[in-house]
C-alpha cells in the first residue's frame, strides 16, 4: 500500500511557494546520513531534494552538504568577516559577489550557482598584449562598471594581438568550459582571428567581429566561407563574444595550459577605440560554436 503523505507550502530560494511533504519515508533515515546523500550531488539538485519532506528540507541546510559545494581554498576568497558563518551563506556569497579577486587583483574567481563549477575572468593586465607598453598604441585607463583597476584602451595599433592562458589546476575538473572576450566599443568591418587549445597543441579556429551590426554574415576568404556572430550586450554594460571551447580533464597528474588568442594582423589599416576588460572563462552551454580547423 502506498505511503499517504500531506503537503504544507514553504518557502524556496528565490521568494516562491514549494510544496514540502510533511512526511515521507525518509523521514526514518538519520538527518547526518540524507544531508551525505545529498552532498554528493550538485546545487541544483540539493534544491530538488529539499521538496521531498522536511527531513530533506533540514539536511540540505547542512554544513556538511554545503562544505562539499565549495571549492578548495576558499577561505581567501571570503573576508574575514564571512569566516564564522555557515556554509550556505559563504557559498553564495561566492556565487553572487563577482567582486572576489586573487592575484593582486588581476583575476576574478566566482561560482556557477547551479553547479558550484568554478569560473574565472584574466583581467587586461594579465594577459599578453602587443605593443602595451607603447602610450602611442595603448593606454591603461579606469572606467566605472569594471571589476579591475584598470583597463586596456587601444589608441592606435595596426598589429592588434591579444594572448591569455590558465592552468587546468585553476578550473573545475572533467567540465567544458568556454573563454568570452569582455570589451567595450571594437573595430567595425575587421574579421578578428580567435584560436583556443592546449599550449604546444593544434587549436579550434574561428573568425569573428567586434561590429554588432554583423550577425548572420558570411565572409569569403581564399575557399573558405566563414560565418560570422554578433557580440553578446552583457547586464553590467560591457560585450562579451564567445572565442571557443575547451574539455578541462583536470586531476592532480594534469596541468596543461590552456591559451586564448585574439588576432588581427592581415590587414595592416590602423585600429583605434577598442577597450578590454579581459577574458572570462565560465561552464560551457549548448549549442556548439562553429569553427574550422
Amino acid at each position: 500500500m502506498m505511503a499517504e503523505t500531506h503537503s504544507v507550502e514553504s518557502k524556496g530560494e528565490g521568494g516562491g511557494d514549494l510544496n514540502v511533504l510533511d512526511w515521507s519515508p525518509f523521514d526514518t533515515m538519520p538527518e547526518d546520513c540524507i544531508s551525505n546523500i545529498v552532498s554528493f550531488t550538485s546545487p541544483r539538485d540539493a534544491y530538488v531534494f529539499a521538496v521531498v519532506s522536511k527531513t530533506f528540507a533540514s539536511a540540505v541546510k547542512s554544513d556538511i552538504v554545503w562544505e562539499k559545494f565549495r571549492p578548495p581554498g576558499y577561505p581567501s576568497m571570503i573576508p574575514p568577516s564571512l569566516a564564522s558563518s555557515s556554509k550556505i551563506k559563504i557559498y553564495f556569497y561566492l556565487c553572487n559577489n563577482h567582486l572576489v579577486l586573487i592575484e593582486d587583483g588581476k583575476k576574478c574567481v566566482w561560482l556557477e550557482k547551479t553547479s558550484s563549477k568554478r569560473c574565472i575572468m584574466l583581467s587586461a593586465e594579465s594577459l599578453y598584449i602587443k605593443w602595451i607598453n607603447d602610450t602611442h598604441c595603448w593606454d591603461w585607463i579606469t572606467i566605472p562598471g569594471s571589476r579591475f583597476e584598470r583597463v586596456a584602451k587601444v589608441n592606435d595599433v595596426c598589429w592588434f594581438e591579444i594572448r591569455g592562458t590558465i592552468n587546468t589546476h585553476e578550473l573545475s575538473p572533467r567540465n567544458h568550459y568556454s573563454s568570452y572576450i569582455v570589451f567595450k566599443e571594437g573595430f567595425t568591418d575587421l574579421p578578428i582571428e580567435a584560436r583556443v587549445g592546449v599550449v604546444g597543441k593544434q587549436a579550434s579556429t574561428r573568425l569573428f567581429c567586434f561590429d554588432v551590426a554583423t550577425d548572420g554574415q558570411f565572409l569569403k576568404r581564399g575557399r573558405r566561407t566563414w560565418y560570422f556572430e554578433k557580440p553578446k550586450e552583457r547586464e553590467d554594460g560591457w560585450r562579451e563574444i564567445e572565442l571557443g571551447r575547451f574539455f578541462n580533464k583536470g586531476g592532480l597528474m594534469n596541468s596543461d595550459e590552456f591559451e586564448m588568442s585574439v588576432i588581427a594582423t592581415e590587414l595592416r589599416h590602423w585600429k583605434s577605440g577598442f577597450i578590454l576588460q579581459g577574458i572570462e572563462i565560465r561552464p560551457a552551454t549548448l549549442p556548439r560554436l562553429r569553427t574550422v580547423g
